[in-house]
């Protein structure tokens, strides 16, 4: 693992992180929501985190894992990383309140409301940090193994991060009463997924091997689906824009499809 790959999937993952940046200023400037286009963008994400994860993530990890272990163990060991990375980001859900959860919906249009809110700003921020860092752990660890593969989903938890930064500013503006303080608390939220790529550096990092590669792969999809299912679908349906959402998934999937066919 060289240097400048390491310092690319950091990179990659900064980008995709402080991508709530865009939501935040959407949520500032903004007179409305485009409920169409965060409908499709998240129908996007989700198929294009959906695609790789079976298509190119899991039968990887069974390929190393059958080299390690013969393909009846490997294809256990790969059960065991994905429902592994399943059980750690539902873990994670579970353990933040749902009125602080980052992927509730809101509207820039909720701007106006000048209902304060009981949770402070710096609480929700911390709450978002918790929330968010496996998603900087998958980034980080799938530009590891393939920029091929990390170049679209970097791009697809970046757009996943637009509408998330628009959920982080409404509730923190609230809290302060102040647009600054939304938009920079909001911006700084997704440091939280650099914290992940830090994280999974230093802890990670120094014990890869093969064996290692192969469950982080499958973790990884496990994560990346369970946002797609749990978060990024049900909330394009919250925008009330069920079919946009749908086209976007079935495109993401041809996008990501296409993408992988050119690099073989």
């Amino acid at each position: 693992m060289n240097s400048q790959t390491i310092i690319i999937a950091f990179l990659l993952t900064l980008f995709a992180g402080l991508s709530t940046g865009i939501g935040s200023l959407i949520a500032l400037i903004a007179k409305r929501t485009n409920t169409n286009f965060l409908s499709f963008a998240l129908g996007l994400s989700a198929g294009v985190m959906i695609y790789v994860s079976f298509m190119e993530m899991l039968p990887n990890s069974l390929d190393l894992l059958t080299q390690e272990f013969g393909a009846k163990s490997a294809t256990l060991y790969t059960i065991f990383g994905l429902f592994g990375g399943i059980a750690f980001i539902a873990l994670i859900d579970f353990l933040v309140p749902e009125s602080a959860n980052p992927h509730e919906i809101h509207g820039v249009e909720e701007m106006r409301n000048h209902k304060r809110l009981k949770h402070t700003g710096i609480i929700t921020a911390i709450t978002i940090a918790i929330h968010n860092f496996p998603e900087g752990i998958a980034t980080f660890m799938s530009a590891l193994n393939s920029l091929e593969i990390a170049i679209p989903i970097t791009l697809a938890i970046a757009i996943h991060n637009i509408p998330e930064g628009i959920a982080v500013a409404v509730p923190i503006y609230h809290a302060t009463g102040s647009r600054k303080k939304a938009f920079w608390l909001s911006f700084s939220s997704g440091l939280a997924e650099p914290v992940g790529a830090i994280i999974a550096f230093l802890f990670l990092l120094p014990f890869w091997n093969p064996v290692l590669d192969a469950f982080i792969l499958s973790a990884v999809a496990g994560i990346m689906i369970f946002i797609s299912l749990d978060e990024l679908l049900p909330s394009a349906g919250k925008y009330g824009k069920h079919h946009l959402s749908i086209i976007g998934l079935v495109i993401g999937m041809a996008v990501m499809a296409i993408s992988l066919y050119l690099f073989i």
